[in-house]
């Protein structure tokens, strides 16, 4: 069966444009699905050979089973998997799809965490308590993560081409080579200051043409943003753990409590479906992180 498992994560590769770290979850949970088929059959199974019945065994193990996976953990689990038949089927590598009547548990979905205006800029302001160019560095990133509501691996990929500064947006190479013009709005005095005062500082002969670099003069990483974002943190006195996550979702709710349209939202977050960007409508009332609720 892993020859198969190869061509379908190859396919999601080719034509989902799926993360490495995606790909990986796909991985790990179709091969331990795997493994239990062959824990179940006397000979090597190929994938014609699964049965509706071996699935639902599985899904019974995930669920009942010694490690008694979490729900999210087992709609994780189920979504590989009719993923990885469904492909089969299309591919007409088997007759009938086993896992097409698979349901997957509710899921209880959590307001996500964001941060206050007022919280917000007191994180804006943390590098300003610093001088030189990692201080403007930092300055600028933390304004483009909270200004446009980028991913991070959209940020840390970012060429200097992408920034059309006549137009004040920052060409955003998303998911599925899907690109998006997202407004600069705020982060356009910051990252002008960076590419003028510090970039210049940070960069050698052989720095890439990338948007940001660390001090090496290498492309910045996301564990480096990540540290970043916990020394700005700090230093602007918030207790909760603040992500780069943390700044999409701020991104959006702020969006959203000013009267932004929903589908706009949706646009500019690279959201595929407009029910992932409708969970921020929960979050428009709630207090900030690190104020006692989430």
């Amino acid at each position: 069966m892993e020859q198969y498992l190869t061509q379908f994560l190859a396919a999601l590769v080719a034509h989902k444009g799926y993360s490495e770290n995606t790909i990986a979850a796909y991985r790990n949970d179709l091969m331990q699905f795997s493994r239990f088929v062959r824990d179940h059959r006397a000979a090597p199974t190929e994938p014609g050979e699964v049965t509706q019945e071996l699935v639902e065994a599985y899904v019974e193990r995930l669920q009942q089973g010694p490690d008694e996976y979490a729900p999210s953990t087992v709609a994780r689990k189920i979504a590989a998997i009719k993923s990885f038949f469904h492909f089969l089927f299309e591919q007409k590598i088997i007759l009938s799809d086993p896992a097409t009547r698979l349901t997957s548990p509710k899921v209880k979905k959590n307001a996500p965490k964001t941060l206050s205006r007022v919280e917000l800029e007191r994180l804006l302001a943390a590098p300003g308590q610093q001088t030189g160019p990692k201080a403007l560095r930092d300055r600028a990133l933390l304004e483009l993560l909270s200004s446009t509501g980028m991913r991070v691996t959209e940020v840390v990929n970012l060429l200097l081409e992408d920034v059309d500064w006549e137009e004040g947006v920052v060409i955003c190479r998303g998911k599925g080579d899907k690109h998006r013009r997202i407004p600069l709005g705020s982060g356009l005095g910051a990252l002008r200051d960076y590419l003028d005062q510090a970039r210049p500082h940070l960069a050698r002969e052989s720095s890439p043409p990338l948007l940001f670099l660390n001090h090496r003069g290498h492309q910045l990483t996301r564990q480096g943003v990540w540290l970043i974002l916990k020394e700005a943190a700090e230093a602007a006195g918030i207790s909760a753990e603040v992500t780069p996550h943390t700044l999409r979702h701020s991104f959006a709710k702020h969006l959203l409590g000013s009267g932004e349209d929903l589908r706009r939202v949706q646009e500019l977050l690279g959201h595929a479906n407009l029910s992932t960007t409708q969970m921020y409508r929960q979050v428009e009332s709630h207090e900030p992180a690190g104020e006692g609720n989430t």
